[in-house]
């Protein structure tokens, strides 16, 4: 951690004006910008995704969104996990502004991801590049954007794409329920459950059995790492460290969704304690820390801006479909965190109207950096606030 300090101001160029503006005004969580309405935010948020799926333009990954904008590498290439989901909020988005060009970017992303897919079914990890192999996590990521172009679009490439894929991660799944094989740092995690999601919906769309089992196989593994006070083991990028705020959100969504689709109480149980337990350690300004260990202790000091924007969206999930309606609020404060970090009128286009992975923007969370998923549930979110519907809808006859 020392060396990594000591390496930051060289590896992120921190003395570049365009950095050490951002530094300045985080220093001491002192910036915090106007509060607009939700539509003006919203707009600033897809208007950046936009930009983000532009600058990949000309290029062997055009279509695709770009990972987001650091200040180690300024725009990067485009990110298949996370281009997947971003096709579903712009979906949402193009109903919801009435801009019905988001569409047609949708199709767009889409059709760069099918262009990736082999003919096992995998996709490609990382920014898939030459000799990247594939992760079980963006899999899933990808298959939910398959969905959407199934069930908004009608596109049957995309539910077979969705299948194919799914059969690929029932094929590397160990007896137990998790995965091994294809997974980041080697070793098995709990937030698996958010593509498990996607497994359980691509299995109610086909009617492909063997892709409900699978679901429910991972689903009572993760189960069983959850503790007395509704964290979650396993649940880290690392062995021995605490989960990021992040982490912790994806195996939320993906038990509670999972949970309604497969009408099994037991999951739905899982990510409301667990969502409750965050609501119980957030501030009032609506503040998560960066990490949390098991008890929900905080484990950091910044805010991990990603994962708050993830909760925003869990907490509003638990209220329309487990009628748990006090966590409402904890919606709405976190919402109101991420209206105030983000920055609507900044001059650079890299950063007016993202949202930076934390904050302070040096927090361990995707430091220096504005990922595309930041902006995406922060979207997800204020669209889920303003229309009362989650993002993505739900499946045909599904409750909740």
């Amino acid at each position: 951690m020392i060396r990594e300090l000591v390496r930051a101001p060289f590896r992120y160029r921190l003395w570049r004006p365009r950095h050490l503006r951002l530094v300045l005004a985080d220093l001491g969580g002192r910036y915090v910008g106007r509060e607009q309405g939700d539509h003006d935010h919203l707009a600033a948020a897809i208007d950046w995704l936009c930009r983000a799926q532009d600058v990949r333009e000309g290029k062997p990954d055009a279509g695709g969104v770009a990972a987001g904008w650091s200040f180690e590498d300024g725009w990067l290439p485009g990110y298949p996990e996370t281009t997947g989901y971003i096709i579903e909020t712009f979906l949402a988005a193009a109903e919801v502004l009435e801009r019905p060009g988001l569409v047609d970017r949708a199709q767009r992303m889409i059709d760069w991801e099918l262009s990736l897919q082999d003919a096992e079914g995998a996709f490609p990890g990382h920014f898939g590049e030459p000799g990247s192999h594939p992760v079980i996590f963006n899999q899933g990521q990808i298959m939910h954007g398959m969905l959407a172009g199934y069930l908004q679009l009608g596109r049957e490439d995309c539910l077979e794409a969705a299948v194919r894929a799914g059969h690929w991660l029932v094929r590397h799944q160990e007896p137990e329920g998790h995965w091994l094989r294809y997974e980041h740092n080697g070793i098995p995690h709990v937030y698996n459950t958010r593509a498990t999601w996607a497994l359980a919906a691509t299995a109610v769309v086909s009617g492909e059995g063997a892709l409900r089992t699978a679901a429910r196989r991972h689903l009572d593994w993760a189960l069983a790492r959850q503790t007395e006070s509704g964290w979650f083991r396993e649940n880290a990028f690392e062995t021995h460290r605490a989960p990021f705020t992040h982490t912790i959100a994806y195996a939320i969504r993906g038990f509670l969704e999972s949970g309604l689709i497969l009408g099994e109480e037991r999951y739905t149980a899982a990510a409301l304690r667990a969502a409750r337990a965050l609501a119980g350690v957030q501030r009032e300004d609506g503040w998560l820390a960066g990490t949390y260990d098991d008890g929900w202790r905080a484990d950091a000091g910044y805010c991990c801006l990603t994962g708050l924007a993830q909760m925003a969206i869990n907490w509003q999930r638990c209220a329309q479909s487990l009628g748990a309606s006090s966590l409402a609020e904890a919606a709405a404060r976190g919402i109101r965190y991420l209206k105030q970090r983000q920055r609507l009128d900044d001059p650079d286009p890299a950063v007016r109207g993202g949202i930076a992975g934390s904050f302070p923007i040096w927090g361990a969370y995707s430091r220096f950096e504005f990922p595309n998923w930041a902006a995406k549930f922060f979207a997800d979110a204020l669209m889920m606030q303003m229309t009362g519907r989650p993002v993505p809808p739900l499946l045909p006859g599904e409750g909740g």
